[in-house]
């Protein structure tokens, strides 16, 4: 049993592992089973250049992103456990959480994050319900959406960065996975606001 199970790689998917990983000293955090699905196949990292972010060299493609945010992932939270290789079939109620079945296995969480891709192409069971045309994209795009409201789409089932109806900028994507990762380490401390940084001593 997850206490947090995050599905999708990308830039919303690894910036919410990262931040809920540098929570381990906390004390509210320090005992809390985290996983990620790091599928990134779909992820539209693979085909960016990025000249235009804060931080970033020019030139930087977001496939060495995508390859560099597992590496670091598992360097400094290594707590953090990664999935690999299995894609995402169907995500499921119960009675202690949610059921999330891949194509190779099947995961229990108490909550979980959806944090893939915004096309149309996004066959996940069970999330039917929610899907509606993207707020923030051209129509002819066809590009989707979860409903939700501040990233909550219901109790404990949260989506973030494009999915969540943000614009497909890499800083809005990765902002948003990080604000759902404040939101869980916020209600994992019984609401009171957290946030997590790093100082120089």
């Amino acid at each position: 049993m997850f206490d947090a199970l995050i599905i999708g790689g990308g830039a919303a998917g690894m910036s919410c592992a990262l931040v809920l990983g540098s929570a381990k000293d906390k004390a509210f955090a320090k005992d809390k089973r985290i996983g990620i699905i790091t599928h990134q196949k779909t992820s539209h990292l693979q085909t960016a250049l990025f000249n235009n972010v804060l931080g970033l060299q020019a030139g930087t493609t977001g496939a060495s992103i995508l390859k560099s945010g597992k590496e670091q992932l598992a360097t400094l939270y290594p707590h953090v456990e990664q999935i690999d290789k299995e894609k995402v079939l169907e995500i499921s109620k119960t009675n202690q959480g949610f059921m999330v079945k891949t194509n190779k296995s099947s995961y229990t969480s108490k909550l979980v994050v959806i944090a893939v891709g915004y096309t149309n192409l996004m066959t996940i069971k069970g999330l039917e319900n929610f899907i509606e045309p993207h707020p923030r994209a051209a129509i002819e795009k066809d590009r989707i959406w979860l409903k939700n409201t501040d990233h909550l789409i219901e109790d404990n089932l949260y989506v973030a960065g494009t999915l969540a109806g943000w614009r497909s900028q890499f800083a809005m994507a990765s902002g948003s996975g990080a604000h759902v990762a404040t939101d869980i380490l916020t209600l994992w401390n019984d609401g009171k606001h957290v946030k997590v940084h790093d100082k120089v001593v």
